[in-house]
């Protein structure tokens, strides 16, 4: 089965536009996608291509870089012979992959771009953190895109479906409701979106199988993946990263959804977690969300960084993450959360989908949070808060029915309205406009 990946058209768009004048960046969680999309875009789109994967790389292609990158020609004659690949000017690939892993050869893409022979592409993650930039010069040729999992329409690709989400986005710009008959079918596609994931590997053997057991497996590994990589690649702060991460489904499962570091140790502060938090971040394995203490003055000026959410990249991985121990052989506990019959906190998922799906839209995530501890009612706790078009929307999401929209209220009446753009309520019901606030089904948060 051939993956369709929105990203592959950023990647034409870059090719056709650099004319050889600056390398891509790719940058992912592990297992994302990145090297295997890069892989067919060389294929499909030039003559040869060289993928050199620095996570599995012989000492005599290290040596390559290291001692012959002086002499481009005896360079690129070298690689040409150890993988058995012609290179031809202008019409040849070389995929750098996990590049963090051996950052002398992003250093050296400066001068093989000034070099102008072939096109270059970069993928990896933890590209920012300290080890992996020591001693080195960062291309200023460097043009980054960053790949996330996949996303609901690409899962439904995958599923062979290319007439749903048209129509979706029609409904959403018109801001008609579906009809229940039509609703209640995407919300069970999207059920099984939110339960399988997006990373590719999963997604794969689900659109094969239609087993959600077997795609757990999959997570599993993928999740196995990361805890070695923390092990690995984490140097002296590998217990809190470690930590933080153990404890991500229970801090979400908590209808106070503010990290607690308290919760792991309660002599922890923030100051000796910084770096742990980071590395997730950068690994592209969380999703951070800060809030914003007064968004009049702009969401980031604004933003109290010692104060945040932190949700998995992929909504799949949690609910794997969240069960590691139960046993799948059944599928009960996936037939629960198909059929909104599941006893536990459901909204986790939900706001955890809805942090996902607006991340991979571009939006750094931040909430806004006002409590009163002299008078409940007066708090304010607002999940998400976006930009669109200079103005500052507020979104709410409800896993099940509510009773009343309070926290929004409270946040449109001290707000400005002249600052304050669309409100909207994230919820698994169909389209509705209700007091003046949109109410989207939970699927069209992606359009946002």
């Amino acid at each position: 089965m051939i993956f369709h990946r929105k990203t592959y058209q950023k990647l034409l768009n870059w090719k056709k536009k650099s004319k050889r004048k600056t390398v891509l960046l790719i940058s992912g969680a592990r297992r994302v996608g990145k090297s295997f999309l890069c892989e067919q875009f060389g294929k499909n789109e030039y003559k040869s291509m060289i993928l050199i994967d620095f996570g599995n790389t012989p000492k005599e292609v290290k040596d390559i870089f290291e001692n012959d990158s002086a002499d481009l020609d005896m360079f690129f004659t070298k690689l040409s012979a150890f993988f058995n690949t012609r290179l031809y000017k202008r019409e040849s690939l070389i995929i750098f992959d996990e590049v963090q892993l051996f950052p002398y050869a992003r250093q050296l893409l400066k001068y093989l771009v000034a070099d102008g022979r072939y096109d270059y592409i970069e993928t990896g993650s933890l590209l920012s953190l300290k080890q992996n930039v020591k001693d080195i010069l960062i291309p200023s040729e460097e043009e980054e895109i960053q790949m996330f999992p996949m996303d609901f329409e690409e899962f439904l690709w995958a599923l062979g479906d290319d007439t749903t989400m048209p129509l979706l986005k029609s409904c959403f710009e018109q801001k008609k409701p579906l009809g229940q008959a039509l609703h209640r079918k995407v919300m069970n596609y999207f059920r099984q979106y939110m339960l399988v994931g997006g990373m590719p590997q999963a997604v794969l053997e689900y659109a094969e199988y239609k087993d959600f057991a077997m795609a757990d497996t999959i997570k599993k590994q993928i999740l196995t993946l990361y805890r070695n990589d923390i092990a690995k690649y984490s140097g002296g702060y590998k217990n809190k990263v470690t930590a933080i991460f153990d404890a991500l489904p229970g801090q979400l499962s908590k209808k106070e959804k503010k990290y607690k570091l308290a919760s792991i140790d309660k002599n922890a502060r923030l100051r000796s977690y910084e770096d742990a938090f980071m590395w997730l971040t950068d690994g592209m394995i969380a999703n951070p969300c800060f809030n914003s203490t007064d968004p009049n003055v702009g969401l980031a000026l604004s933003s109290d960084y010692s104060t945040q959410k932190l949700y998995m990249a992929d909504t799949g991985l949690l609910v794997t993450h969240t069960f590691w121990d139960n046993d799948y052989s059944d599928n009960e506990l996936y037939r629960a959360i198909l059929l909104d019959k599941l006893n536990i906190n459901e909204g986790m998922l939900f706001e955890n989908i809805a942090a996902q799906m607006l991340r991979s839209n571009g939006h750094r995530l931040f909430f806004y949070s006002r409590p009163d501890n002299n008078n409940r009612k007066n708090s304010i706790e607002i999940d998400f808060l976006i930009t669109k078009e200079k103005k500052i929307c507020p979104v709410e999401v409800k896993s099940g029915s509510y009773q009343s929209h309070s926290s929004l209220d409270k946040f449109r009446n001290k707000f400005s309205s002249s600052k304050l753009g669309d409100a909207y309520i994230i919820y698994p019901k169909d389209l509705m406009i209700k007091d003046d606030i949109i109410h989207l089904p939970v699927y069209m948060t992606m359009f946002l």
